[in-house]
C-alpha cells in the first residue's frame, strides 16, 4: 500500500541575486512563470498534496493567479513563509497531519521530473531520508579565512546538492521542532542551516542517502542562470 506523500513547495525567497523587483519564482520562463513547471511535474505524478509556501502577502496572488488559473488540484495549502529558509519549511511542515512522507522542493527548480521524484520516493522508503543531487564536475577547493587555498577534497565524494529533500513525515517535523527550540544555540556555535538534510543530520543524527538528480535540476538564483533555463526549455 503506498503510504501518503506530500510536496512542499517553497516559493518565499527574495532573490536579491536575480537584481530584478520580482522574485525569482515569479519570473517568466518560456510563456509560464518559473514556479509553474515544478508545480505541473508535481500535479500530475503520483504525489498525493502540495502545500505552498509563499512570501508575505502573496497567498492571493499565488491562489487566483497560478494555482486556480492552472488548475492545480493538489495544492491543498498556501502558507506564508518565514525570515529564512529554515522558517518557511517549518511553516510547510506544520500543515501536515500523520506520516507518509514530505518532499521539500525549490519553487525556483523549474525542472523536476517524475523519475526524480521515483528514485527519492523509492530511496525515502528504504533510508527514511534522501536528498537528490549529482556529482560535481569541477576540482573543489576549500579556502581559508584568507581566501587562501586550504585543501582538494576527492572530486568522486563531493556532490552538488538540489531538491527534493525528501524524508519520512515524522522523522522531518521530530527534527524541525528541535532546530526551531534551539535556534539561538545554533547560531551561537556558527552554525548555519543551509537545506533540509543538514536540519535532519545535525539535530536528529540521522544520514541521509544521496539520489541522482541532474544536472538540469538548476535552481534559478541568478540572471545567467535564467538563461540556462531557457536553453533547457527550448530542448
Amino acid at each position: 500500500m503506498k503510504e501518503k506523500t506530500t510536496a512542499v513547495v517553497l516559493a518565499a525567497g527574495a532573490g536579491r541575486r536575480m537584481h530584478s523587483d520580482v522574485q525569482k519564482q515569479y519570473l517568466l520562463l518560456g510563456d509560464k512563470l518559473v514556479i509553474y513547471y515544478a508545480l505541473k511535474t508535481l500535479q500530475d505524478s503520483f504525489i498525493d498534496e502540495i502545500v505552498l509556501v509563499v512570501g508575505h502577502g502573496e497567498t492571493q496572488y499565488c491562489r487566483n493567479d497560478i494555482v486556480e488559473k492552472y488548475r492545480f488540484s493538489k495544492v491543498k495549502q498556501i502558507v506564508e513563509g518565514g525570515k529564512e529558509r529554515y522558517h518557511s519549511v517549518a511553516n510547510g511542515l506544520k500543515t501536515i497531519d500523520g506520516d507518509g512522507y514530505v518532499f521539500i522542493h525549490d519553487g525556483a527548480r523549474p525542472f523536476l521530473s517524475e523519475e526524480m521524484l521515483l528514485r527519492s520516493y523509492e530511496a525515502v522508503r528504504k533510508y527514511q531520508a534522501c536528498v537528490v543531487g549529482m556529482p560535481v564536475k569541477d576540482t573543489i577547493r576549500i579556502v581559508d579565512e584568507n581566501g587562501f587555498s586550504s585543501m582538494t577534497p576527492n572530486r568522486e565524494t563531493v556532490w552538488q546538492m538540489q531538491t527534493p529533500q525528501v524524508f519520512a513525515a515524522a522523522l522531518v517535523k521530530e527534527a524541525y521542532e528541535k532546530l526551531l527550540v534551539r535556534e539561538a544555540e545554533l547560531k551561537e556555535r556558527g552554525i548555519r542551516i543551509t537545506d533540509d538534510a543538514m536540519v535532519v543530520e545535525t539535530l536528529l543524527n540521522h544520514s541521509v542517502k544521496m539520489v541522482e538528480g541532474s544536472y538540469e535540476n538548476i535552481k534559478i538564483t541568478t540572471p545567467e542562470d535564467l538563461d540556462i533555463a531557457r536553453s533547457f526549455l527550448k530542448k
